[in-house]
C-alpha cells in the first residue's frame, strides 16, 4: 500500500498532535539527510533568493517544515471544526475583490504551490465564493480518490486533470455560475508551457489559466497562500501554531489583452505578481519536484 494511503487511513486514529509531530520528524529527516525531494525544493529556492551555502540550508530547513505542516494539515482536514479552519485562515483582500467575488459569473484563480492550498479552499468555499479545483489524477489511484474525498468533504469540488476533456469542461465551467474555478498553475506538466521570467530566471509554466481566461472572458486573479504563527485567542479556537493567510493579487481582465500573444501577456502579469509573493516567502513554496527553469 502506498505509505501516504496508509498514513491518511490511520490518521484518524491518532491524536493530531501525533501526526504533527511524525510530518515534521519525517520532513527533518528527509532534508538533514539530504533525500533527493529536500534537495530539489533547496535547488529551485536557490534561483529564488540568491542563497546558497548555510543560509540556503537554513531556507530549505524552513520549507521541509511548511511542506510536513502541509500534509499533516491535510491528513487532518476532514476532522477539522468550522471554528478551527476559520481561525486558521485569514482573508487579505479589499472590499473591491470582495465585491468582486461577490459578483455574478465565475472567476479564474492562478495559484502556485505555496502553504495550505486546501484548508484555504475549505474556508473560501464556506465564507467567501464556491471553489472548483483542478487537480492532477494521482497514481495510484487511490491516493486521488483520498484527496478528492477530502475536499469534497469541506466543500471543494473537484476535477480532475484528465486530457483535453478536461480544458472544455473547464470552458463550461467558466461560462457559468458563481465559482472560483482554481488551477495550480507554477508548475507545467502539459508538456507546452508559456515562456515568462521569474526571479530573474526564464521558466515556463502552464499555459492553463490564460488560455481558460482567453476562451471565456472571465477575470484571472493571481492567488498566493502563506503560513502564519497564530497567538492568543485565535491560537486558541485553531488549536494551532500556524494559519493561512490567503491573498489576491491585481485582477487581469482579458479584455486588456487583445492581441494575439494575449495568453502569454497575461501569464506575463500573473507570473510577475506570485513571483513576488514567492520571493517574500520561499519557505512556504512547495516546489519538491522538478521546476520549469529554462536555463
Amino acid at each position: 500500500m502506498n505509505a501516504f494511503l496508509f498514513a491518511w487511513r490511520n490518521a484518524d486514529h491518532l491524536p493530531t498532535g501525533v501526526v504533527r509531530a511524525a510530518a515534521g520528524t519525517l520532513a527533518w529527516t528527509a532534508w538533514a539527510t539530504r533525500a533527493k525531494p529536500a534537495v530539489r525544493l533547496e535547488e529551485n529556492l536557490a534561483r529564488v533568493t540568491g542563497l546558497e551555502g548555510r543560509a540556503l540550508r537554513r531556507v530549505g530547513r524552513r520549507g521541509m517544515a511548511s511542506v510536513a505542516r502541509y500534509y499533516a494539515e491535510v491528513l487532518e482536514l476532514s476532522r477539522m471544526t468550522e471554528e478551527q479552519v476559520d481561525a486558521r485562515v485569514r482573508l487579505d483582500a479589499d472590499e473591491p475583490m470582495r465585491a468582486l467575488l461577490a459578483s455574478e459569473g465565475a472567476k479564474i484563480a492562478v495559484l502556485g504551490h505555496n502553504g495550505n492550498w486546501d484548508l484555504a479552499g475549505a474556508w473560501a468555499s464556506r465564507n467567501l465564493i464556491p471553489v472548483t479545483a483542478v487537480a492532477e489524477v494521482l497514481e495510484p489511484r487511490e491516493v486521488f480518490d483520498q484527496f478528492v474525498a477530502v475536499r469534497e468533504q469541506v466543500g471543494i469540488s473537484v476535477l480532475g486533470h484528465e486530457g483535453s476533456s478536461t480544458f472544455r469542461e473547464l470552458i463550461r465551467l467558466a461560462r457559468g455560475d458563481r465559482r472560483l474555478i482554481c488551477l495550480l498553475a507554477d508548475r507545467d506538466l502539459s508538456g507546452s508551457g508559456v515562456a515568462t521570467r521569474m526571479w530573474g530566471h526564464e521558466v515556463k509554466v502552464a499555459p492553463g489559466p490564460g488560455a481558460l481566461a482567453a476562451a471565456t472572458g472571465a477575470m484571472l486573479i493571481p492567488v498566493m497562500v502563506r503560513y502564519e504563527r497564530l497567538h492568543g485567542e485565535q491560537r486558541r479556537r485553531a488549536r494551532a501554531r500556524w494559519g493561512v493567510v490567503l491573498s489576491f493579487g491585481p485582477v487581469i481582465d482579458p479584455g486588456d489583452y487583445p492581441g494575439q500573444d494575449r495568453v502569454e501577456a497575461m501569464t506575463r502579469a500573473w507570473t510577475a505578481w506570485l513571483g513576488e509573493q514567492v520571493a517574500h516567502h520561499p519557505e512556504d513554496w512547495h516546489m519538491l519536484q522538478r521546476f520549469g527553469w529554462v536555463a
